[in-house]
């Protein structure tokens, strides 16, 4: 079996060679949208990351207590994705999408209004990381509703792409928001900041829920389109079949997700990746004032600049893992190589232990989180082996594996950095987490579509 192509690539080849009439780009418009509420998400969750030094200076608050204020989200996040994977498979992207954004935005907002509620006698520490958490929580179905809006609108020879692009926002919210919030931090205070975003979220939530519908309803679709995309193996009746049949949860399916060796490579990749991500939207700006010497606004321009080498390796490493599938590669490999060598060149930030000069800093992690976005296609890796009638249930547990980094990695840097006074052992402690992802992907062996046992089809759990 495997020395044979999966029967996905022969759609694929029969979808190249009839590129030529399809017609209409709606799934392009579709991307735009996800790819700019995913920005403002991250623009949200850096808010403490770019407010914080004016918060820890405001409130008298160690490295410790920052360093907790900053996992409250990661925690509620990671234990969220397994109850929002289910809502998706359940209720759908629109609705639980929507309601998302909104009360996302609702909870960044009562961020700026800790200040007011300390002065009740709430200890603050306790009040952000509360609201944290709940940010957290209320964000967990966002990226696998991403996931499965992109395996349900994308052809898998452009999967990787569409993925990478929505992950890589994540650097185009520092390359865009950062000087602007670092400004308005400045200017303002740092409750402004949390007030505006909190108000502009809102107004972007109620928007996806005017403007957006799936393949089955979308009226600007056209027919041409809508099968081109299904012979390539988008699954565009997803959210119809949904609709038809509803989505029972059965605990046989979740030990399916928890028994396959190729989920679990994939899972500890995103582990070991969003260890990177972590540090660079909670500590990178504070790395750079405290252990650089910078100013806040400085530190907030200079962010900047490896967000945009994360950006375009992103749009790259995408496009690179489609390029392959589109020349005949198995989907397999053509998703391997590029996390790989994105892994690899992420090692480099360790580097800057060993350097003195800021340019040569900003150059290093520059390169380090280009080799991150690269290496971002695992969102299209669980879009094109999960179980498609419980992909949104997979999606969540794919995240939330992947977002316990995110709980741990804030906290182990607060207390290394309180312990000895420096981010040289933080860098080094980021930079082995790339190694890691390279060995977990590598030993997953080959990628294929699951079935769940509710399927009654012969790949489960395998």
């Amino acid at each position: 079996m495997s020395d044979r192509l999966p029967a996905q690539q022969h759609a694929i080849s029969a979808q190249v060679a009839v590129s030529q009439q399809r017609s209409g780009h709606v799934r392009y418009a579709v991307l735009a949208a996800i790819f700019s509420i995913t920005v403002f998400n991250f623009a949200d969750r850096s808010i403490m990351s770019v407010a914080g030094v004016q918060i820890t200076e405001h409130f008298g608050l160690s490295p410790q207590q920052l360093g907790v204020i900053f996992s409250g989200f990661s925690w509620a996040y990671a234990i969220g994705q397994f109850p929002g994977g289910w809502l998706l498979d359940r209720f759908g992207a629109k609705r639980i999408y929507g309601l998302s954004i909104i009360l996302w935005s609702v909870f960044t907002l009562l961020q700026g209004l800790v200040d007011s509620i300390a002065s009740m006698g709430i200890d603050a520490v306790a009040a952000f990381f509360l609201l944290r958490f709940m940010l957290g929580i209320v964000e967990s179905p966002t990226f696998p509703a991403n996931s499965r809006i992109v395996a349900t609108w994308f052809p898998i020879a452009e999967r990787g792409f569409a993925s990478s692009l929505f992950a890589s926002a994540q650097y185009f919210a520092v390359v865009l928001f950062t000087p602007l919030m670092a400004w308005m931090t400045h200017a303002f205070g740092w409750q402004h900041l949390f007030l505006w975003m909190g108000l502009v979220g809102i107004v972007l939530g109620i928007l996806w829920f005017v403007g957006y519908s799936d393949p089955s309803r979308n009226k600007w679709l056209g027919e041409a389109e809508k099968q081109w995309m299904r012979e390539g193996d988008a699954l565009v009746d997803l959210e119809a079949e949904r609709r038809s049949h509803g989505a029972g949860l059965q605990w046989r399916d979740v030990a399916c997700l928890f028994t396959s060796r190729m989920l679990w490579g994939i899972y500890l990749g995103q582990y070991c990746i969003t260890a990177l991500t972590s540090f660079f939207i909670t500590w990178f700006p504070i790395y750079l004032v405290q252990s650089r010497g910078m100013s806040i606004v400085d530190a907030g321009m200079v962010a900047a600049l490896p967000a945009m080498g994360g950006c375009t390796g992103g749009v790259l490493g995408g496009l690179f893992s489609d390029v392959l599938i589109r020349r005949g590669v198995p989907s397999s490999p053509a998703r391997k190589m590029p996390f790989v060598i994105g892994m690899a060149l992420s090692t480099t930030l360790v580097l800057s232990n060993y350097v003195s000069g800021d340019p040569a800093v900003i150059a290093l992690m520059a390169l380090a989180f280009f080799g991150k976005g690269f290496a971002a296609v695992g969102w299209g890796m669980i879009a094109d082996t999960a179980p498609k009638d419980i992909m949104g249930l997979a999606s969540g547990i794919f995240n939330g594996i992947g977002n316990l980094s995110g709980v741990l990695t804030p906290v182990v840097i607060g207390y290394v950095v309180a312990l000895t006074h420096s981010f040289d052992d933080a860098l080094w402690f980021v930079a082995a987490h790339a190694l890691l992802a390279i060995v977990a992907v590598v030993v997953a062996g080959r990628f294929h579509r699951l079935s769940s046992p509710s399927e009654q089809l012969p790949l489960y759990c395998r």
